[in-house]
């Protein structure tokens, strides 16, 4: 079998990547993508040694990483006090974005808010704005009255009671009984019961107006999260009274419970999952943000807080709505419309150039996680290029970086907690690496129980050969909002039987394929019936899925699905150590489909040698070492490419390779993946940045130490060190 020499194609994919880079929204997007590059040579050449040495920005729009446009775009709509809907995959900084939009917002214009009793009215409380920090003055200063007045009547109470004990005293020695002292105590228990809950009467701190939004004058804008908040916690309400009469009800100012609607006043509303809040609430929502007020009423039906309805409540806050592509199906269209007209719309990027900048804001990353965390050690530069090298994994293409850095972040926790269960001052490569097995996602530990599985039942094989019977692979379905995807063997056996209808025969597939995967064995057919002939319309040709009991969607599988047709029919051995995978067009081209590194790292775990991509994919191939180094992988132009490395040589394989020389007129079109050199980091290496750490850390420890004690005369109270001591002992 012949291989297309490698060089050309990779230099004519490395053009194609650096265009690509050209176009990107990234304030770097002209530096050049060191996809030649590896990890672990650029993170020797860097000068810092551990994330200690990295300085992190003070703003927190400075520390969003790759999303350069979202964030001039958020400066300007805080400037404007535009609102902003940001839509995009889970992990990627929307909420942390948001979170950096109250440093540009205005900060002269927060207030406090403040409802007060109307007498008018007890159903309808008033509500008067302060600027901030004088709300929360005049709410004490009106508790310091009221609690002043109420001193004042218990000083007159306690007057009169003693004024009633001493005319008692003088009535019982002048009238020489002592019932009239009695009836002197009886009064003033009377006075004192009534004194302390008069009938009728509110106390004076009902009247205290309530204190609903208070600010310091020094406060930055609000930012709060609704993500998740009921009707009731989102636009405010009103607590149920159970004594409502009697004088023991509580006012109805009092009762008022702002909303974060009315907390995020002048500042900034986040709500995640936008698409959750119910359509009522929605609505409400888009009342509020036309109106810039609401008044809070009672939400619950069967309480006593739905007769009240306060003056309305400023709500002047910019909205910052957020989810992922599905948020925009259920939201209200006049919601979504309002932002359109009066904000902004962004679609946050999920992979960003792999450029020198961008793998040095990696490196900052992994320091604020350090520090946000501010339970684990720092790592070291090493460790650092472990971490960028999964960044490159995870983004799935060649050149680019993962921008979703939450399940990063939790790979570098792991790694963390492993250094510190080990008692070390720094985290190195060996817990980054680790970590990484500790730090599978659920849906990789669910596919490694299923290749266990299979592979203890002897679902498929891994030597020798097979009539009828292929190795596919598959991916878990990445559409719960997982970073990276799973791969899984997908096991494909087939048989041809003389059709039973006189009309033809068909393809029977089974395993609860999906439309996708179905339309793809109609392709297919089209690729059969060019090779076989109408001699194919005399038999049915059974496909088996085997193991699929969550169903199987997608076309990535054409090729494995013509494979084994081709083997049943032709009776062609077929290497059981290949596994394939893409998608096959109705001329016989191999197209590319998702998810490649993560089917050949499952297919080499599994035991398989020689992987099979379509040639689109090659470029983004990016197993782990562990795995390149037991398995070839090849990329595929033409079915043709196919059916030279599955099949056995044999005198049908030669036959049938004479029926697909029109696909590849000059030869072989297939391309061998060549694995990047990677730098192994030698001892001296690592110990020397060891030493260099352990170094630095004392100086700085030294430096924070306090000095000694100076200038005392008291020299026999001095206690001499270890060695001083030794001495001493010696000369005596």
């Amino acid at each position: 079998m012949g291989v297309t020499d490698t060089n050309h194609y990779i230099e004519e994919q490395s053009k194609l990547t650096a265009i690509e880079g050209e176009n990107m929204e990234n304030k770097d997007e002209n530096e050049p993508i060191l996809a030649d590059v590896t990890a672990e040579e650029w993170i020797s050449n860097q000068s810092f040694r551990s994330t200690r040495d990295v300085e992190i920005p003070d703003k927190m729009s400075d520390r969003v990483i790759g999303q350069d446009r979202a964030v001039e775009v958020m400066k300007k709509a805080a400037s404007q006090k535009r609102h902003m809907m940001l839509i995009g995959e889970p992990g990627t900084g929307k909420s942390m974005l948001a979170n950096s939009m109250v440093e540009y917002l205005p900060k002269d214009e927060m207030q406090d808010i403040v409802a007060y009793s109307n007498p008018e009215d007890e159903n309808e409380p008033r509500v008067r704005t302060f600027p901030a920090g004088r709300g929360k003055q005049v709410v004490q200063q009106q508790k310091a009255q009221a609690a002043m007045s109420k001193n004042q009547k218990n000083t007159s109470y306690m007057y009169a009671c003693a004024a009633i004990v001493i005319l008692g005293f003088i009535g019982s020695f002048i009238f020489n009984n002592f019932y009239v002292l009695f009836i002197a105590l009886f009064a003033v228990m009377i006075i004192l019961i009534f004194a302390r809950n008069p009938i009728g009467v509110r106390n004076d701190n009902s009247y205290v107006p309530k204190l609903l939004v208070g600010h310091d004058a020094t406060d930055m804008p609000p930012f709060v999260d609704a993500t998740g908040t009921h009707s009731g916690a989102l636009l405010g309400d009103v607590r149920h009274d159970p004594y409502q009469s009697g004088g023991l009800e509580t006012p109805s100012h009092q009762r008022l419970e702002a909303g974060d609607i009315h907390r995020a006043n002048k500042g900034v509303l986040y709500i995640d999952e936008i698409n959750t809040l119910r359509p009522e609430s929605q609505q409400a929502l888009l009342t509020a943000m036309q109106e810039k007020k609401m008044a809070i009423t009672g939400q619950s039906d069967r309480s006593s807080g739905a007769l009240v309805k306060s003056e309305p409540v400023p709500c002047d806050f910019v909205l910052v709505c957020a989810g992922n592509l599905d948020a925009i199906q259920g939201m209200h269209p006049a919601l979504r419309s309002r932002i359109r007209g009066y904000g902004y719309e962004i679609y946050m990027r999920s992979t960003m150039p792999d450029t020198d900048a961008h793998r040095m804001d990696v490196v900052r990353f992994v320091a604020q996680e350090v520090r946000k965390d501010g339970k684990i050690p720092h790592f070291d530069k090493y460790a650092v290029g472990i971490i960028l090298k999964e960044a490159q994994r995870r983004a799935g293409r060649k050149g680019k970086l993962t921008l979703r850095f939450r399940e990063l972040g939790g790979l570098i926790r792991v790694a963390g907690d492993l250094a510190v269960a080990r008692i070390a001052g720094v985290v190195t490569r060996e817990d980054v690496l680790a970590a990484m097995n500790n730090a599978r996602s659920l849906e990789q530990q669910i596919a490694d129980r299923q290749a266990e599985g299979t592979m203890s039942y002897q679902l498929f094989d891994v030597k020798g050969s097979k009539v009828g019977q292929v190795n596919g692979l598959a991916a878990l379905d990445p559409g719960n909002g997982m970073a990276e995807y799973s791969g899984i063997m997908l096991p494909i056996v087939a048989a041809c039987v003389p059709a039973i209808h006189k009309d033809g025969g068909q393809i029977i597939a089974t395993g609860k394929l999906g439309e996708i995967a179905k339309e793809a064995v109609q392709n297919i057919s089209a690729v059969l019936k060019s090779i076989i002939g109408e001699e194919m319309g005399k038999y049915d040709i059974h496909l088996e899925y085997i193991g699929t009991y969550e169903g199987v969607e997608g076309d990535s599988a054409s090729v494995t699905m013509t494979t084994v047709i081709l083997s049943a029919y032709y009776n062609i051995p077929i290497r059981q150590n290949v596994a394939m995978t893409g998608s096959l067009n109705v001329r016989g081209m191999v197209l590319p489909i998702g998810a490649a590194t993560a089917k050949l790292e499952a297919a080499a775990g599994a035991g398989i040698t020689v992987g099979l991509v379509p040639i689109s994919n090659l470029k983004d191939v990016m197993i782990r070492k562990k795995f390149s180094d037991t398995m070839e992988v090849y990329g595929m132009t033409t079915y043709r490419d196919v059916a030279e490395y599955a099949f056995e040589d044999c005198p049908a394989k030669d036959e049938l390779l004479k029926k697909l020389d029109h696909l590849n007129p000059a030869g072989s079109t297939a391309v061998k993946w060549v694995p990047p050199v990677e730098k192994e980091v030698s001892e001296e290496d690592r110990k020397a940045l060891e030493d260099a750490i352990k170094k630095e850390e004392e100086e700085e420890a030294a430096a924070a130490a306090p000095a000694p004690a100076t200038g005392s005369d008291d020299s026999d109270n001095l206690v001499p060190s270890g060695d001083a001591v030794a001495v001493a002992n010696t000369e005596e």
